[in-house]
């Protein structure tokens, strides 16, 4: 076997649980193979770079070795190789940050000002936020 389609190949090596799953990754341009966008169909050769963007990281595979059946997890090692950078993989223990609006019990829902208010809050968060990005 000297290559393998990409949607079989990640369903094979666990990376999605569903053939159909991994199409649509691949189909909505989550996933790259040597850096660029593919279909469904793309043939996967050994050496292989594999890039899967699931949100809020991007994982990078190598393609050690080829496989059209689903694998045990213990044997996914054998295909594939995570190469995936340290810098990507802390992006999962940052603390998420998020705004609580304190209400009293049994005040019912917010009126139309407190709701104005609330958003304006948000808003100003998230601004500060994209602030921090930009430098």
């Amino acid at each position: 076997m000297s290559e393998i389609r990409l949607d079989k190949y990640l369903w094979a090596v666990r990376i999605f649980k569903t053939r159909s799953d991994a199409a649509d990754a691949i189909r909505n341009n989550r996933v790259l193979v040597n850096d660029s966008y593919a279909k469904p169909s793309r043939e996967v050769k050994q050496g292989d770079i594999i890039s899967v963007k699931r949100m809020p990281i991007t994982y990078t595979y190598k393609v050690l070795d080829l496989v059209s059946s689903r694998q045990g997890a213990k044997l996914v090692p054998n295909y594939l190789l995570n190469i995936t950078p340290q810098e990507e993989l802390d992006k999962l223990n940052t603390p998420r940050e998020t705004i609580f609006v304190f209400r009293e019990r049994g005040t019912g829902r917010p009126t139309k000002k407190e709701r104005r208010d609330i958003d304006a809050l948000m808003e100003e968060f998230y601004l500060d936020d994209d602030e921090d990005y930009d430098d």
